[in-house]
């Protein structure tokens, strides 16, 4: 990650960062009202709880109990602890997220793909603008995706009952939606 840090990869690691940082609540938080508005309300719990339980107690609680420092010289501002990058965590976490509330189990493995890009770009920003060690980021996404979909199997349950309450778009009264696939591999 030596090597001069301007032009485009400079502008990519820069809107990555941007995108990971207050800017980017807005993804979770345009998601939590479409959720409302649709009241869904099973899919609001379990958005709330992966999400201020990823930021909040995953990441936050390794931040502190590691104790890890940065590399030197980051580029951008960074707060405490090192190990695990929450941009990482945040990338992976609503890639999960997405895909569990948002994407037929049809046409998932295209999100899942695509999510990994985006993962992975948010990872390599992170440790090119020198706020992560690599071991960060890959621990941050690990943290992020496992703990969205740990809680995807213990919501599973209750967002199937919610699928199946949900009318399919277009069709009468007495049709229901299927209800929601496990998690694919």
């Amino acid at each position: 990650m030596g090597g001069p840090h301007d032009g485009p990869p400079a502008a990519a690691a820069a809107f990555m960062n941007w995108f990971g940082g207050p800017p980017g609540v807005v993804v979770p938080l345009g998601l939590l009202v479409f959720l409302l508005v649709r009241r869904r309300w099973w899919s609001v719990c379990f958005l709330l709880v992966a999400y201020l339980g990823t930021s909040l107690v995953v990441v936050r609680g390794l931040k502190h109990l590691v104790d890890r420092p940065r590399p030197a010289d980051p580029l951008v501002r960074v707060d405490h602890g090192s190990f695990p990058s929450g941009h990482a965590a945040t990338a992976a976490l609503l890639v999960v997220l997405a895909g569990a509330l948002l994407v037929p189990a049809a046409r998932r493995w295209l999100w899942w793909w695509a999510g990994a890009l985006f993962t992975l770009a948010m990872m390599w920003s992170r440790t090119w603008l020198h706020a992560h060690w690599l071991s960060d980021t890959v621990a941050g996404a690990a943290a992020g995706a496992g703990t969205a979909l740990l809680l995807w199997w213990a919501f599973l349950p209750l967002l199937a009952r919610e699928a199946r309450r949900r009318p399919v778009a277009g069709a009468g009264p007495r049709e229901e939606a299927r209800p929601m696939a496990a998690p694919a591999p």
